[in-house]
């Protein structure tokens, strides 16, 4: 059996591994099913293959399996989400309610901080502008200010 210092342990066995990222993402997906600015930047009705995608890309990031590079290929946050109005205030609502999920879990203090440090992060280097809502050159047939991490952008069908 391994200690919790064992340093070949990822960090994704050393939180409880896939449940606890499935409880992580489900419950920032309940945030994001009420949320004005942020719901409408899915263009599917249901929410859980978003779901799916960011549980597996987080899962991967984090030591676990890499089935996101699998399924998917490389992540390419930005390139992901440069097709949507990401400002600060989407990026803060985000973070709303990652805060209120990762809050859910009650990790130890230094698992809690660990993985926030990466969110927040990774929420700030995906803003790609500041115009409020609803202006600028990413908002194109939006109704929307941004998009969670790891959603699709809608596919151009005709190509």
């Amino acid at each position: 059996m391994t200690s919790d210092a064992d340093p070949m342990r990822s960090f994704y066995e050393e939180i409880g591994g896939h449940e606890t990222f499935v409880r992580l993402v489900d419950s920032f997906y309940r945030g994001i099913a009420d949320d004005d600015v942020l719901r409408p930047m899915y263009p599917e009705d249901d929410l859980g293959p978003a779901a799916e995608r960011l549980t597996m890309f987080l899962e991967q990031y984090w030591g676990g399996p890499s089935t996101y590079s699998e399924q998917r290929g490389h992540p390419r946050l930005r390139m992901r989400h440069n097709g949507f109005h990401v400002n600060p205030d989407a990026r803060d609502r985000w973070l709303h309610h990652m805060r209120a999920a990762v809050d859910e879990l009650e990790l130890a203090p230094l698992h809690d901080a660990t993985l926030w440090d990466y969110l927040h992060r990774a929420a700030f280097a995906m803003v790609n502008t500041f115009e409020p809502t609803g202006i600028g050159p990413n908002t194109a047939g939006r109704t929307a200010a941004s998009i969670p991490l790891i959603a699709e952008p809608p596919q151009d069908e005709s190509r």
